[in-house]
């Protein structure tokens, strides 16, 4: 929850001066309380947008991949890859959004690979309810668990059609092997 302080402060001191904008009866809502209600919005946008461009070419970078690289790396999910390329990296020139959603798919693969290593039944449980039951059963720990839940929120984007920035796939390419390395890595381990 700590987190989203600085969102929830943002967003709320907006709204509050929005509405007492709008609340004087002789004061319409105007391009002043428009753009109060955008900056309300605006650190949200984060979870689904890579960048917001405004008008008069203000452009607003979210720059989630680096920080969870960052977050992956810290929390020992990043290994050396094996030799062999995941599969998702041969149609990353063609299909950025493809090579994103074979990225949570091996995410997934992985996942469901630690839980059958440490006898853990999962069923046919969603990816968000697979990371859960492997942290109730200490099989990752709550780092592990968030740093996943963000990218696969990310990577979950991209699978349901988001434009993907070319840095975004670009970082698949590099950071995906390594993370995928490392949760296989854990499997074996």
């Amino acid at each position: 929850m700590k987190r989203y302080v600085p969102h929830l402060t943002i967003s709320g001191a907006a709204l509050v001066v929005a509405a007492t904008h709008a609340l004087w009866p002789n004061v319409k809502i105007d391009a002043s309380t428009m753009v109060l209600l955008l900056i309300a919005v605006l650190p949200w946008l984060g979870f689904i947008f890579k960048s917001v461009e405004l008008p008069g070419g203000l452009r607003v970078e979210y720059p989630e991949l680096q920080k969870a690289r960052e977050e992956a790396d810290e929390a020992g999910l990043l290994a050396e890859p094996a030799h062999e390329q995941p599969a998702y990296l041969s149609v990353f020139e063609d299909d950025p959004n493809l090579a994103l959603a074979g990225l949570r798919i091996e995410i997934e693969r992985c996942l469901r690979g630690i839980a059958e290593a440490k006898n853990i039944p999962v069923g046919r449980a969603s990816i968000s309810r697979l990371l859960r039951i492997l942290r109730e059963h200490n099989a990752l720990s709550q780092q592990d668990g968030a740093v996943l839940s963000d990218l696969l929120g990310l990577l979950n984007s991209a699978v349901h059609g988001a434009e993907v920035d070319p840095r975004a796939a670009q970082w698949a390419m590099e950071v995906g092997p390594r993370l995928l390395a490392g949760l296989h890595k854990r499997a074996q381990g």
